[in-house]
C-alpha cells in the first residue's frame, strides 16, 4: 500500500497555521523570555504561595481561616467541610480538592501540627501514615480552634492591611495578626521556583517564654529558653548543641530525630508508640521487610502494624534469645526510625524572602507584632476620641433639654433639624447627628446624665492610650502581657523529649565490617562509587555524565570512614561499610541526595579517615594550611555529620590525611609551587582553626596539595645534582620533583617559586 503524499501546501514548513502559529513569528532572546515569562511566574510561586509569611501562614492558610471566621465558626458549631470549602473558593480559586487537603492538615485530626487551628470531627487521617487517607468533605465537620481566638483578636480593629479578592468583590487579610509567634510554632514547609523552605515546629510555651525574654533583653540565650524543636508525631531527639546552635543561629542545619521504644519481656515484643516526623508507618514497615528479606537482620519474628483509636503502635515480634537494644541500635542505623530534619528557615520578610536564625526571626515578629499592636491602640483610641466629641455634644444640651426639643419641634423640613441644632448650641454636624437621632424615651437628664458620666471614664483610656502610644516600652509591655496571659490560657506538654548525645554510650559494631580493599571514585558532581579490585580488573573505563569528570580516586577498604568536606564547613562521615559495591560503567551513589544535604551545600574534598591516627591537612585559597587530628573527627555515636569542620574565613581547596611529618608541596593557580616540611605546622585540636600562612600570596591563590616524593638519586650524588634516574610525575596525592632544594622553604611564610615544566608544569597541573 503505497503512502499519499502531503501536498507542499499542507506541509508544517510552509504552512505556520499547522503548528498553531497565526500571522508572522518573531526571534526572542531566551533571556528576555525568561525574564517577560519566566521570572513573574517564579516570583507568583515564592510571594503567592509556597513560601511562609511573618504570621507562620501561607495565603491558601490565610484565606481558609479567614473564611471559616467571616462564616462565624469561631464560636458556634461545626459545619460540614464542604460548605467551609465552597466558601473558601470566593478567596482561593484554585479548587476545592487543594482547599480540602489545606484544612486537612491544619486539623486537629490530622496531627500535623502541634497547634492545630482548626476543631475537625471525622477521619482527617494522621501525618504518620502514607495510607490512612481522609474521609470527603461532605462526610468531616469543622471549626476554628480555641487558639485562633489569639489569630483573630485584633482583626476588626485595623492591625493588619486588607486586599481586594481575586475578582474584587470582596477584602481579605495580608496577614493575620497572630498574638503569639505562631512562625516558629507551626510545621511548615513549600517548595517554590529556586528555593524552599523547611521550619520545624517549636513549643509554644517555650516560644512564648523566649519572645517575652527577648522583649525583656535582647541578649537573652534562646538555647537555655527553647533547647529544641518539638515536632507532632514526639519521637526523641538526639541533642547535639553544635549542630543545634548552627540551627539557631543561621536557619540551616539537620537535627536528629528517632522513635521512642520499649520493651515488653513478658510477650517478648517492642512497640515504638511515636516516630520521626519525617516519615510514616508504611515507609519503616517497607524498610524492615527489605532488610529482612536481604538477611541483614535475622532477630524479627513479625513485624506488625497495631495503630488503633488509641493512636500509633509498631509491634516487632522478636525471635527467642534477640537482644532488643541491639536489634533497635540496628533498625535506627538502617531504617528511617531514626532521620534527620532538614532545616530551611526561609520565611518572606516584606515580600523578599529571607533565610534567618531563631532569634533573627524573633526579633522580625516582635517588630512586626508590635506594628499590629501600635495599630490596633491607634483604632481605640480613634474610637474613644469620636465617642468623646459625641458625649461632648450631648452635654451641651444637658441643662436646656427643652430647648433642643423646642428646636427640633419647630423646625419645618427634617433635613433642617442637624443645621438649627448645630447653631443653636454651637456644636458640629456629628454631635447635632448624634442628638437628633436620640429616641423620644431618652430625652431625659437620667439618660443624659449617664452618658456624660462616661467623659471622666474615656479621658483617662484616652490619655493612658496616648501615653502607651508614645512609649516604645509600654508598647513592649503590652505584648509582654499579651503572651503571659496566652501561657496561661494554653499550658502545652512538650511531645519530643531530649536526649543528649554525650550521655549516650559509645555505639559498638553489632555485626563486624569486612576489611576489604576497594578503589573509591568521586566525580565533580558528586557522584561516588566503591569498585571492588575484581570488578575493576574486569573494567576500569569509568563512566560519567556528561559535563562531569574524576575529582578523587584512592584505594582504602570497606570498614574505612570517609569524611566528605562541603561548602558550609561541614563534614559527612561516609562509612564505606555501608556503601554498595558498584562498577565501573556505573553511575554511582549521588551524595549530596544519599546524605542528605543542605540546598546549596556542594562537595569541596574527600579523604579517608582509616583507623582515625595521624593527622589531616587542609588548604586553603588563601595560603593556609592546617593540621588537625584525625581523631577530632571521630564521634561517639554514629553521627552522619559535623558542623565546624573546617575554617569559613577561605576556600577549602584540598585535604590529605597523613600518618607522620613528610614533605608537602604547595601548587598555586598561577604556575608556582613551594615545598615545605609539614613539622613546621603545629598541630591545633580545633578542627575550624584558621591555619597557619604558609605562602605569600597577592593576586594568585593556592590550587592544591601533594605528597612530594624526591627523585632516585644515582649513586654518589647529591639531590642538588639535579640528576634523578626517574623522570618528574604527577599523581593525585604525590609529585617526585627534580630539584627539591629549588622550592624548599625553611621557613613559613615564603612566596612560592615559578615551577619548571618537569616539575608540574601547565600540563600537569591540568591533571588536577
Amino acid at each position: 500500500m503505497k503512502k499519499r503524499k502531503t501536498p507542499e501546501s499542507q506541509r508544517p514548513a510552509d504552512n505556520p497555521n499547522v503548528l498553531g502559529l497565526k500571522g508572522e513569528t518573531t526571534e526572542q532572546a531566551i533571556t528576555d523570555t525568561l525574564e517577560q515569562n519566566y521570572m513573574p511566574y517564579a516570583m507568583s510561586v515564592i510571594v503567592s504561595r509556597a513560601i511562609p509569611e511573618i504570621d507562620g501562614f501561607k495565603p491558601s492558610h490565610r484565606k481558609l481561616l479567614y473564611t471559616m471566621y467571616k462564616m462565624g465558626l469561631l464560636n458556634g458549631p461545626r459545619t460540614k467541610s464542604a460548605n467551609i470549602v465552597g466558601q473558601t473558593m470566593k478567596l482561593n480559586p484554585h479548587g476545592d480538592a487543594a482547599i480540602y487537603e489545606t484544612m486537612v492538615r491544619l486539623s486537629e485530626g490530622n496531627q500535623a501540627l502541634l497547634t492545630p487551628f482548626v476543631d475537625s470531627k471525622g477521619n482527617f487521617g494522621k501525618i504518620y501514615s502514607r495510607d490512612m487517607s481522609y474521609a470527603a468533605s461532605r462526610y468531616t465537620e469543622a471549626k476554628l480552634s480555641k487558639i485562633c481566638e489569639a489569630v483573630f483578636g485584633d482583626i476588626d480593629r485595623d492591625s493588619v492591611d486588607f486586599m481586594d479578592n481575586y475578582d474584587g468583590t470582596m477584602k481579605e487579610p495580608t496577614l493575620l495578626p497572630t498574638a503569639f509567634p505562631n512562625v516558629l510554632v507551626s510545621a511548615n514547609s513549600g517548595i517554590a521556583v529556586g528555593m524552599a523552605s523547611q521550619i520545624c515546629g517549636f513549643q509554644f510555651n517555650e516560644v512564648c517564654n523566649a519572645a517575652i525574654a527577648l522583649l525583656r533583653d535582647g541578649e537573652a540565650d534562646l538555647l537555655s529558653l527553647m533547647p529544641g524543636p518539638d515536632f507532632p508525631t514526639g519521637g526523641e531527639i538526639l541533642y547535639d548543641r553544635e549542630a543545634m546552635e548552627q540551627v539557631y543561629n543561621t536557619g540551616r542545619g539537620s537535627i536528629t530525630v528517632r522513635a521512642k521504644w520499649r520493651y515488653l519481656p513478658k510477650e517478648n515484643l517492642i512497640e515504638i508508640t511515636e516516630i520521626p516526623y519525617t516519615t510514616t508507618c508504611e515507609a519503616i514497615l517497607d524498610k524492615v521487610a527489605d532488610l529482612i528479606k536481604a538477611g541483614k537482620v535475622k532477630e524479627i519474628n513479625d513485624m506488625r502494624d497495631e495503630t488503633d483509636l488509641s493512636g500509633l503502635k509498631l509491634a516487632i515480634e522478636l525471635k527467642r534469645g534477640a537482644d532488643p537494644a541491639q536489634l533497635m541500635r540496628k533498625l535506627f542505623r538502617s531504617t528511617p526510625l531514626q532521620d534527620n530534619f532538614a532545616c530551611n528557615f526561609n520565611i518572606l520578610i516584606a515580600g523578599y524572602p529571607r533565610v534567618m536564625g531563631v532569634k533573627e526571626i524573633l526579633d522580625e515578629w516582635i517588630a512586626w507584632r508590635t506594628e499590629c499592636v501600635r495599630r490596633k491602640l491607634y483604632h481605640e483610641l480613634s474610637e474613644k476620641k469620636d465617642r468623646l466629641h459625641l458625649l461632648l455634644g450631648l452635654e451641651s444640651i444637658l441643662l436646656d433639654i427643652d430647648r433642643a426639643i423646642e428646636i427640633i419641634r419647630n423646625t419645618e423640613l427634617e433635613d433642617e433639624v442637624v443645621p438649627n441644632l448645630m447653631s443653636g448650641f454651637g456644636i458640629d454636624e456629628l454631635q447635632a447627628e448624634y442628638i437628633a437621632e436620640i429616641r423620644l424615651r431618652n430625652i431625659n437628664r437620667e439618660y443624659i446624665l449617664k452618658r456624660t458620666s462616661e467623659r471622666d471614664n474615656l479621658e483617662q483610656e484616652i490619655a493612658r492610650l496616648e501615653e502607651t502610644l508614645g512609649n516604645r516600652r509600654k508598647l513592649r509591655n503590652v505584648l509582654i502581657d499579651e503572651l503571659t496571659r496566652l501561657n496561661k490560657r494554653f499550658p502545652m506538654q512538650r511531645r519530643t523529649m531530649i536526649v543528649y548525645t554525650d550521655e549516650l554510650p559509645e555505639e559498638e559494631d553489632d555485626e563486624p565490617v569486612r576489611d576489604d580493599p576497594c578503589t573509591v571514585f568521586l566525580s565533580r558532581g558528586g557522584y561516588f562509587k566503591k569498585i571492588l579490585p575484581q570488578s575493576l580488573r574486569m573494567s576500569s573505563e569509568q563512566k560519567y555524565k556528561e559535563g562531569d569528570s574524576l575529582l578523587r580516586s584512592f584505594e582504602s577498604a570497606t570498614s574505612h570512614d570517609l569524611l566528605v568536606f562541603t561548602n558550609r564547613q561541614q563534614c559527612w562521615i561516609l562509612r564505606l561499610g555501608e556503601m554498595e559495591n558498584t562498577k565501573a560503567s556505573l553511575l554511582g551513589t549521588h551524595l549530596p541526595s544519599w546524605l542528605g544535604m543542605d540546598d546549596g551545600e556542594t562537595i569541596c574534598d574527600i579523604a579517608d579517615a582509616g583507623d582515625y591516627s595521624g593527622n589531616l591537612l587542609l588548604a586553603y585559597a588563601n595560603g593556609k594550611l592546617a593540621k588537625v587530628p584525625l581523631e577530632s573527627y571521630r564521634t561517639k555515636t554514629k553521627r552522619r555529620k559535623l558542623t565546624g569542620a573546617c575554617s569559613d574565613t577561605s576556600e577549602l581547596v584540598r585535604v590529605l590525611p597523613m600518618k607522620n611529618d613528610t614533605d608537602i608541596f604547595c601548587i598555586t593557580d598561577d604556575g608556582r609551587g613551594l615545598l615545605i616540611h609539614s613539622s613546621l605546622l603545629l598541630v591545633k585540636q580545633a578542627r575550624d582553626t584558621r591555619g597557619v600562612q604558609v605562602l605569600t600570596l597577592r593576586k594568585s591563590r593556592l590550587r592544591d596539595i601533594r605528597f612530594a616524593d624526591m627523585p632516585q638519586q644515582a649513586e654518589g650524588t647529591e639531590e642538588t645534582d639535579g640528576m634523578q634516574e626517574a623522570p618528574a610525575q604527577v599523581s593525585a596525592d604525590h609529585v617526585v620533583l627534580s630539584e627539591p632544594g629549588r622550592y624548599r622553604a625553611r621557613s613559613i611564610p615564603r612566596s612560592p617559586v615559578q615551577l619548571k615544566a618537569e616539575d608540574g608544569g601547565e600540563e600537569q597541573i591540568s591533571l588536577l
